[in-house]
């Protein structure tokens, strides 16, 4: 236990600890994540959605339509 406070295994845990950190912000800092091909995918989504909802609206208004279409031919 004595040699974990021994201050050359400090400064040695604490040296490592901030190089690694260095190298993995520059290891980082460059990469690409694909934000541009996500924001493509969630706006295609939301334009299926769209043209979903508003199919789904015209055919309600159809099928409200067409009742009061057939109970007029019959009177």
């Amino acid at each position: 236990m004595e040699w974990l406070l021994n201050p050359w295994v400090i400064t040695a845990v604490i040296l490592s600890v901030v190089v690694s950190n260095i190298m993995a912000l520059k290891y980082t800092a460059n990469m690409k994540f694909g934000d541009k091909d996500k924001i493509k995918y969630l706006k295609e989504k939301h334009d299926r959605e769209q043209a979903l909802a508003e199919e789904k609206k015209n055919a309600q208004q159809i099928s409200e339509e067409s009742p009061l279409d057939i109970n007029d031919t019959k009177k």
